[in-house]
């Protein structure tokens, strides 16, 4: 009982700290979305005015290539630490299940357990970002962007997704896959109300040239997006897994109470009667 009482104070401990985890991240991504929304709503205006143009960050039918002939990244986003439910296997089985898609994927892993896992099944890991996942940065994001961009603009690699875990809501996540390389042009086309002017949209010094000036910062807040979006989303799913894990523990200590005082009655009633049984021997002895 006594271990059971240590082992909560544990658990409610790790509880509270992802609490704060939680909402320190959540402040964070706040204060920075703004600005990715604003890159997402320019190059959508872009588009909307040049929707022919064509560029190297985007889908184009005549870079198109069969499904058995695409070299494809992923990047696995787990968690460093374990204690958190089903929070990595959920993503690591949608990764695989994705990858399995693909002739010859390239794995990239951000997380121990990630590591730890495909290291064990002895999968070749293309790229390891060793930096932790407790506590993610833009400047980790532009690292990561700066690598992927190399593979991708060098043609290693034709299509580049990232595996991580959204928070549906505060009691809920789930894993998802985006596509991060090439963007797909229909996420960008917002339909104009009518009756609402077009501005003439002037672009120096062209349109591909500015385009290739906001994609790789907008990947910045799509990649940053999804490390908060993780590590939030681990913080919430070790919250869950503290509170089953105390609740159960009080439930331990109810059942052993309950059973503690039952010998303890047991072993008193058994003195009470060797004490009665003995006075009776010695009134017996005494006639």
């Amino acid at each position: 009982m006594k271990s059971i009482r240590d082992t909560m104070k544990i658990t409610n401990a790790m509880y509270m700290i992802s609490s704060s985890k939680l909402k320190k991240a959540r402040k964070s991504l706040e204060d920075t979305e703004p600005y990715f929304y604003t890159l997402q709503s320019t190059m959508a205006r872009i588009l909307r005015h040049i929707p022919e143009m064509e560029d190297v960050y985007f889908e184009s039918p005549a870079r198109e290539k069969k499904q058995e002939d695409i070299r494809a990244g992923f990047i696995v986003v787990t968690a460093d630490k374990g204690m958190a439910g089903a929070y990595n296997h959920n993503v690591i089985r949608l990764a695989e299940e994705e990858m399995a898609k693909y002739n010859d994927p390239r794995l990239m892993v951000i997380g121990e357990q990630g590591r730890h896992y495909f290291e064990q099944k002895s999968k070749d890991i293309y790229k390891e970002f060793r930096h932790t996942v407790q506590s993610p940065t833009l400047h980790r994001a532009r690292t990561i962007r700066n690598e992927i961009l190399s593979h991708y603009l060098n043609h290693e690699l034709d299509k580049i997704f990232i595996v991580f875990t959204r928070q549906v809501n505060a009691m809920k996540t789930e894993a998802d896959i985006m596509q991060l390389l090439p963007l797909k042009k229909a996420d960008y086309k917002m339909p104009i109300p009518p009756g609402i002017t077009v501005s003439e949209l002037q672009l120096r010094p062209s349109p591909n040239e500015v385009m290739d000036k906001i994609v790789p910062n907008y990947i910045v807040g799509f990649i940053y997006g999804a490390l908060v979006e993780a590590y939030c989303s681990e913080q919430s799913s070790r919250m869950a897994a503290m509170e089953s894990a105390t609740s159960s523990a009080k439930d331990m200590l109810h059942e052993l109470d309950i059973l503690y005082n039952r010998v303890r009655q047991a072993a008193i009633t058994q003195e009470i009667t060797e004490v009665i049984g003995g006075v009776r021997a010695q009134k017996k002895k005494r006639k």
